[in-house]
Formats: structure tokens, sequence, C-alpha cells
């Protein structure tokens, strides 16, 4: 056997969901530039669920699954509320998305078009979840999902109970468009994982939720906000990211495993964050960003990646910075359940195999005899 750490450069399935070739990022053959100009979140959802852009009736009827759906029971209200306020959020929603599955009937249903709505209805809810532990935990009441409303406006008005601007509202859509699938990335594979045993989907976005947790895969923005926060203003910048270089350590945000020349995505959020800025009257955290960048870039040739300005635009939107993982997998959960379904159709067991590197021809002696 021929051991290959991380699985690194290990083909372990074929799809027709995303792909990255050449450091293009495409969902269903549609390049992500594409999408991010001229589709909504919900266009590309539906893109990943079904296989096609939906027509102006396709798209109406998933608006109003998504609208119909957007409550989560009181029961599982309580138990955000019986959960410690300093709670990760990350933790809470791994576990109220555990909880859902008790509600739902279908919950262990086997067909492909029953688990189509069993994702929308995942969907719907996990921006309420979010938006209700994030009030809670303030001691507000949560704020019902607004009838109608699009995933990305609803998140910010369940989040404030105010109407949003309408730029943020497109900065974040066009984010959760961004997010929205990206091949077998870490917390795809463990989703895929677990429905190979014919587990059921909330089970398999359970794992997933979990995987994406990790600062090395979902928690790498927030981790870009507390180093700008650390940093604390430009004119302390370039020593802090030089003492980074010289100690060989890791700067957030830069850098990607399967891009070589730039994770395509980064250029759109940087754009937004530019124009959140400008809106806000703040350009602290951009104008920071866009320093590190020429720094990092031109000492080490690395590139930002989607993580990098994902957080200034973040926190130009006023959302805490515990919360830029959440609204990573309220984005991610299309992509998610995408791969469900597909695994469910051409489904094995993922059982891969371990060399063994530990000692050999041990024997058992008497218990009293043991050292």
């Amino acid at each position: 056997m021929t051991v290959t750490k991380g699985l690194e450069g290990i083909v372990a399935t074929t799809s027709s969901i995303s792909s990255i070739i050449d450091g293009v990022l495409t969902y269903r053959g549609y390049n992500i530039d594409d999408l991010a100009e001229n589709a909504t979140y919900e266009e590309v959802a539906y893109l990943l669920w079904y296989g096609k852009l939906p027509n102006r009736a396709e798209l109406n009827g998933l608006l109003q699954e998504l609208s119909d759906h957007a409550a989560i029971p009181a029961q599982v209200i309580d138990l955000i509320r019986s959960v410690p306020k300093d709670a990760n959020s990350m933790a809470v929603l791994r576990t109220a998305v555990s909880a859902l599955a008790l509600f739902d009937k279908d919950a262990h249903a086997s067909d492909l078009e029953t688990n189509r709505h069993i994702a929308i209805r995942l969907q719907a809810k996990l921006p309420t979840i979010v938006a209700a532990f994030a009030r809670i935990r303030q001691g507000l009441e949560p704020i019902s999902p607004k009838a109608g409303a699009t995933v990305a406006e609803n998140f910010l008005y369940m989040l404030t109970g105010k109407q949003p601007d309408k730029i943020a509202v497109e900065a974040l859509d066009k984010a959760l468009v961004l997010h929205a699938d990206h091949e077998l990335n870490a917390s795809t594979f463990a989703a895929r994982v677990t429905v190979a045993t014919l587990s059921d989907m909330y089970s398999g976005v359970t794992s997933a939720i979990g995987a994406l947790r990790g600062p090395l895969h979902g928690g790498a923005n927030e981790a870009v906000m507390a180093m700008l926060e650390e940093i604390g203003s430009i004119e302390n910048l370039e020593a802090y990211i030089q003492d980074k270089l010289d100690n060989k350590q890791k700067i957030m945000g830069f850098g990607h495993r399967v891009y070589k020349n730039g994770d395509p995505r980064a250029k759109h959020l940087q754009k937004m964050s530019r124009e959140l800025g400008n809106l806000t009257g703040n350009m602290k955290w951009y104008d920071m960003s866009v320093k590190i960048e020429e720094l990092v870039t031109g000492k080490k040739g690395l590139k930002p990646n989607v993580d990098f300005y994902s957080a200034s635009v973040y926190t130009a939107l006023e959302i805490p910075r515990d919360l830029f993982t959440p609204i990573f997998a309220i984005s991610r959960v299309s992509g998610w359940t995408a791969h469900i379904l597909e695994q469910y159709e051409d489904n094995r067991i993922i059982r891969p195999r371990a060399e063994y590197v530990g000692p050999t021809d041990q024997k058992v002696i008497p218990v009293d005899q043991r050292k």
C-alpha cells in the first residue's frame, strides 16, 4: 500500500456537482465568476440540487418552499435557550441540526425526491437556528423568519430585526454563492462518508458541520478577523506580518491546497469588502486587508483564499466574528446535501485502509506479572 497523508492527490470518487480544473471553479459546469455576477444564491442551490438552473416558475417554487420551512420547532428554540450563552456557535448549530431530525417524519426516507425536500428544509432552517442563538445569547427574543424573503435577506433580518440595506443583502448573497460548494473538501467528504453507510441526511449534515468547525477549514475566516483585530491599525501591520514571516508562522487566509495561482472566489469578496467599506464609511479593515495581501503575496508569493476578504465583508455587515463559520455552513449546506443526494444515487460504503505502524508479535502475560 502507498500511504498519502491527508489523502492529498487521491481521487476518491466521481462527481458531477463541482470541479476545480486548472484553478477554475465550476458548479455543474458554470464558471464561479459567471454565477457570482449573474445568479442568486437560491438559483445556485437549485442548480446544485437539480443539476440545472431554474426557470422563473421553478425558482418561485423553491423560494416558496424555503419560506414555508424557515421556522424551526419550538422544542429546538427551547434547546437553544438551554445552552450556555458562551457556547461555541458551531457546536450549537451542530446540536440543533441533529435535533431537527427528531421532528421530521421523513428523516429516514430513502427516495431521492423526499431527500431533495429534506435538503430544502435544512437550507431554510439553518439561518433561523444561527440567528436565534445570536439573539438568545444577548438576552433578546428570536425573530420569526420573514415570509417571501431570500436566504440572505432573511438571515440579516432575523439577526437584527431591521430590514437590511440592499447592498448588504447583495454582499451576503454573493458570499453564499461563493461558498456553496467546493468539490471534495473536508466537510463534504465527512458528509459523504457518513451517508455512505446509508445513514440519514441529517446525520450527514451534522458530520459536515463538525468538520467545518475546525480552524483549518471553516474557522479560517474567524482567524483572519482575529488577526486583523490583533494588528489593530495599518501602522502596526508591516512589523506584525514580517514577524510572522520571520518565524515561519502561518498567516490565515492565504494559500490553498488546490489553488496554486490564487483562489478565484477571493476577488469577488474583495470587491464587496471595498463597496461595504464605502457604504459604512469605515475602510479600515479593507485597507488593512489590501496591505496584508500586498506584503504576503510580494514576500511569499501566496495569494488570498476565499476566507481572507470574507472576514472584512462580514465585519462590515456587523456580524459577530463567531458567526462567520455558521454563515459558511448556511451556504455550504446546499453543496453538502447535493453531494449526499449524489452519494445515495450511486452508493458504495467508503472504507479506506490504514498502514499499520505499531508494535508486532505482542504476547499477553498474566496481569499480576505485568510491570
